[in-house]
């Protein structure tokens, strides 16, 4: 059956809504960053350009690396957006926009997140890197899709449990990385960890300036829980929308995170720009070598 205009939503041009993107533009393997300026960073290590397009907080480049056709897109900040950018980039590739069917044969993207991230464990140096081996998201998201057969339940009951975690916050969900993409961008050089994807900055990550917060003891209750040999290492606010909507769709899905802060010692990085280049080059080199 056809999806109706108000579902599957195309502007004049006939490209996606909010991207403004038609299925020419994208790449199988796209790398999503927050920052629309972190584009053009990773870009620039292109041999070609073929595409530059933005719209809203949305930019978009795409060319060839290595032999590699990539797509480098910005999501700006939170799993809000998130949900707009990777049912769009699915739209994209698996449904026709003439007959507003899905495509019997649909196609497998690869998303590889190149972020930011705040260390929660005192042993992790600032300015290091980490994979997300899981995400486990305080943004409520994939509460509102059928997601219950690809979630870690077993974590997540057991860190509400660790937690106290009260009815009136969403209760966390925990979805683990591709594991292909996984073993593909890991090395020595860089630590996997578990994430917690947090739906704000300030009062979720614990954080109070003016306005009062209810949960005073945020980071050390993140940083105490243990499940096995696993800990919460990070915290940022993209990676479990990433993984939680790429396991629906079909798709793969991995986090880099570029530790800038350490939240158990109070430090900051001393050069970020530094650090996130470094990072997009390791990723790079991982993806198309």
């Amino acid at each position: 059956m056809p999806l109706g205009s108000s579902e599957l939503i195309l502007n004049a041009d006939r490209s996606i809504y909010h991207l403004n993107l038609i299925p020419e533009d994208v790449a199988t393997t796209i790398i999503t960053v927050g920052d629309p300026d972190r584009v053009s960073d990773v870009s620039k290590h292109f041999d070609s350009l073929e595409l530059k397009k933005g719209k809203r907080e949305f930019i978009t480049h795409t060319g060839v690396l290595n032999g590699k056709r990539l797509t480098v897109i910005s999501t700006g900040i939170g799993t809000d957006n998130v949900d707009i950018v990777l049912n769009e980039l699915d739209a994209l590739v698996n449904i026709d926009f003439e007959t507003r069917e899905i495509k019997k044969e649909t196609t497998r993207l690869q998303f590889v997140r190149i972020g930011t991230s705040g260390a929660i464990q005192a042993e992790i140096p600032v300015d290091s890197f980490l994979i997300s081996a899981y995400a486990m998201g305080f943004d409520s998201l994939l509460h509102f899709y059928d997601s219950h057969r690809m979630q870690c339940t077993d974590i997540s009951q057991k860190f509400m449990k660790h937690a106290d975690w009260p009815a009136t916050k969403s209760a966390p969900y925990v979805v683990k990385a591709d594991e292909k993409l996984l073993q593909q961008l890991s090395s020595n050089r860089i630590r996997l960890g578990v994430t917690a994807t947090n739906t704000g900055f300030y009062g979720p990550q614990g954080r109070q300036l003016r306005t009062a917060i209810n949960t005073h003891d945020m980071i050390s209750i993140l940083a105490s829980f243990r499940h096995q040999d696993l800990k919460i290492t990070n915290l940022e606010m993209e990676t479990s929308g990433i993984y939680g909507l790429s396991k629906l769709m079909g798709h793969q899905a991995i986090s880099m995170n570029c530790l800038l802060a350490n939240r158990a010692t109070g430090e900051f990085s001393k050069n970020p720009e530094k650090s996130v280049a470094a990072l997009i080059e390791y990723t790079l080199e991982k993806l198309t070598t």
